[in-house]
């Protein structure tokens, strides 16, 4: 039986990555489901550093290939802030004061100019030693105003051109369809079949 170690207790992502990757493992283990501490310091300057950190940490804690992400969001007219450090953006590190810092750091920012795009980057670090990145996103517009109450962090100030509608306004099956996220765990199905 193959197994793999998801550095993630997020409910609603395990559903995800088992449904993507149901065909290369048959089980799937979070560090709940190990019973034991799986704590990794984040200080990788990219999302890429950030979930290599989380998955090769987990092979070697756990001794099975282990699957980790870091997302955030970009932001253009701030320089691709507040990206790695998207959940802890403001002081308070909540989704109402991030959104709130972000809304205040764009108020002199014209609609076209407030491109942004959602980020994931996923490693899986197999225990025969090789280590596959892979990287989706999601482009969009941040509003002026939260609009829609699902979701969570920056989705009601993600606007996604194509659906015409926040995040925020989405059902979480459309979302995480087009997710960020869901396009990178693609991208690595694909690297898991060549």
């Amino acid at each position: 039986m193959k197994k793999i170690f998801i550095a993630s207790n997020n409910k609603g992502k395990i559903k995800e990555i088992k449904a993507i990757l149901g065909d290369f493992y048959d089980e799937f283990y979070t560090p709940r489901d190990m019973d034991a501490a799986f704590d990794v310091v984040e200080d990788g300057m990219t999302f890429e550093e950030n979930a290599a950190l989380k998955a090769i940490a987990g092979m070697k804690q756990f001794g099975m290939d282990a699957l980790a992400d870091d997302s955030g969001l970009c932001v253009d007219a701030l320089g691709g802030a507040p990206g790695v450090f998207s959940a802890r953006y403001s002081e308070e590190g909540t989704d109402e004061a991030n959104n709130q810092k972000l809304l205040q750091a764009l108020k002199d920012v014209p609609r076209e100019e407030r491109t942004a795009r959602f980020v994931s980057a996923v490693v899986l670090a197999k225990t025969e030693g090789e280590v596959i990145t892979v990287r989706g996103e999601s482009p969009g517009i941040i509003l002026d105003a939260p609009v829609g109450d699902g979701g969570f962090g920056y989705d009601p100030l993600f606007y996604d051109e194509s659906y015409k509608m926040s995040y925020g306004e989405m059902d979480a099956e459309t979302k995480n369809a087009i997710s960020h996220r869901s396009r990178a765990l693609e991208a690595l199905r694909k690297e898991l079949l060549d």
